[in-house]
């Protein structure tokens, strides 16, 4: 995740004026330290919370005003409704994935991992063999 956050903050020091500046608002300081890696920590836990409650107000607004009917037919007629039918299939489709990932994150966290990842971080040393995970070779 050091190196991860070394290379991804510095994309925006390209930013013609203030890309420096806000590469060091990214970091906190000089450097990445500490501080940035508990920044994007905290930021990777808030985000998905902030996601769903924009997904759920998308679908509040949804429910209430209906998709766009372009040529106002009746389509109440013909219709299966969302709930139930549709949440529970969904909800059973999701707790499959969850417990999946739950089985290989609890039971075997190191198997899909680089083994270099589990070395200490040493800003003075850039690691000899730098390869993406395995979701980005495919």
């Amino acid at each position: 995740s050091f190196w991860g956050a070394t290379v991804i903050t510095n994309l925006f020091s390209a930013i013609p004026y203030m890309g420096g500046d806000i590469v060091a608002w990214l970091w906190g300081g000089f450097a990445v330290d500490n501080a940035t890696l508990t920044r994007f920590f905290a930021l990777h836990f808030l985000l998905p919370f902030t996601i769903l409650g924009a997904v759920m107000v998308h679908f509040l607004f949804l429910h209430q005003t209906g998709s766009s009917n372009p040529l106002g037919t009746p389509i109440n007629s013909d219709k299966i409704s969302f709930h139930p039918y549709y949440s529970f299939k969904d909800l059973a489709g999701v707790l499959l994935i969850l417990s999946l990932l739950l089985l290989v994150s609890l039971g075997f966290p190191w198997i899909l991992g680089d083994p270099e990842n589990f070395l200490p971080a040493n800003p003075l040393v850039t690691p000899v063999h730098i390869q993406p995970e395995w979701y980005f070779l495919f």
